[in-house]
């Protein structure tokens, strides 16, 4: 005995979805974060980018951006000093927008974006041991350098670009 014609058409479209899901799944780029919120402050887009892109304030948790604003007059070896209203404006504007809490493994703020777990995730697999000392990278810190739209707070794998 066969089932009625209109009795098929729900098992026949759960069929379908279920073989389309599997294809929507399947997508494995993890670009999930890769879009980051863009966020517009002048003075913090000004004054950060002036020796690199103005990272934004979500790959940092607060307690990081206060010291790093704290000890501006040695950032990575660079005097970076602002005037003090101006500095206590980009902090204000970095902590609103800073991302969880973070510590290193001695339970000091982490300074770098590149020790974040989220970083170290994100760039340990798939890529050359040497990467970092290529002449057109420089260093880790130089996201721009593969991350084609960086200015524009995009590193999804879209816009990756690994240079030799």
């Amino acid at each position: 005995m066969s089932l009625p014609y209109w009795s098929r058409w729900p098992v026949l479209l759960s069929g379908v979805l279920l073989a389309t899901a599997g294809a929507a799944f399947a997508d494995d780029d993890d670009d999930d974060n890769a879009r980051i919120r863009p966020l517009n402050h002048a003075a913090w887009r000004q004054e950060c980018s002036t020796c690199h892109i103005a990272y934004p304030p979500q790959l940092l948790p607060a307690v990081s951006w206060r010291a790093i604003m704290k000890g501006l007059d040695q950032h990575f070896g660079t005097d970076a000093s602002l005037d003090p209203q101006q500095q206590a404006d980009i902090l204000r504007f970095l902590e609103a927008n800073a991302g969880g809490e973070g510590r290193s493994r001695r339970g000091e703020p982490l300074l770098r974006i590149t020790e974040t777990r989220w970083f170290v995730h994100e760039h340990s697999e798939e890529l050359p041991k040497d990467i970092w000392s290529r002449p057109s990278i420089k260093s880790a810190a130089n996201c721009n350098a593969c991350h084609t739209a960086a200015e524009r707070d995009d590193y999804s794998e879209h816009t990756l670009r690994i240079p030799k």
